[in-house]
């Protein structure tokens, strides 16, 4: 019996060809099976983490979770890959995966396979055994500070210092923040605003992880 996973993440634009040194790293931006969404895969704290950051339809909200407090949160950002870590002897990681189309956890194993696939097989105590295989549409992730110590990583506010005014002088026009990267873009929508970013940040990710 199949397994369906429902995932997501942001299509990063212009990535380039990867070398055979990078098979085995499962991070990066990844396309679900049937094509609805993408998974953002990051190293947090040391563990492997995915979550959604791109869905195909509009409003996604996990309906199916069990706990009702949480039926009615966005499926957008939501961590999907939880805790998975690295197999002794193999580019393989295990931990869990959230399905949103029944709200249940699986027992699951993520495997790289060349530059651009990854394998998702999940199962429910040792039965109903399943998966199907991402594709890649963006590079792997460095690993960065923000990204390796989340809950250390420093706030910025983003203000600027206000510069003092000058008696006569014209008021400066506003602006509207530093230029979107092209890696930060939708699919699509060049230059639009990546809505989840550092998965390790994320605060259902970096609660746990921390």
């Amino acid at each position: 019996m199949r397994l369906t996973i429902f995932t997501g993440i942001i299509l990063a634009g212009g990535y380039t060809c990867l070398t055979p040194a990078l098979a085995a790293d499962p991070t990066g931006d990844w396309r679900v099976a049937d094509g609805v969404a993408n998974v953002r895969v990051g190293q947090c704290n040391g563990n492997m983490w995915g979550a959604v950051s791109w869905e195909k339809g509009p409003g996604g909200r996990d309906e199916y979770n069990p706990d009702v407090s949480k039926k009615n949160r966005p499926t957008l950002g939501m961590a999907i890959l939880i805790d998975m870590k690295k197999t002794a002897g193999a580019e393989q990681w295990e931990g869990q995966v959230y399905n949103a189309k029944d709200g249940q956890l699986y027992s699951s194993t993520i495997t790289p396979v060349g530059t651009d696939q990854l394998e998702i097989k999940g199962c429910v105590l040792g039965f109903l055994c399943g998966g199907e295989t991402w594709t890649r549409v963006g590079p792997p992730i460095p690993l960065s500070p923000a990204n390796a110590m989340a809950k250390g990583a420093p706030k910025t506010t983003g203000a600027a210092p206000k510069a003092a005014a000058t008696p006569g002088a014209a008021a400066p026009a506003p602006t509207t923040g530093a230029p979107k990267s092209a890696a930060a873009a939708k699919p699509g929508q060049k230059g639009a605003a990546d809505p989840v970013g550092d998965i390790c940040l994320l605060p259902e990710i970096a609660g746990f992880a921390h």
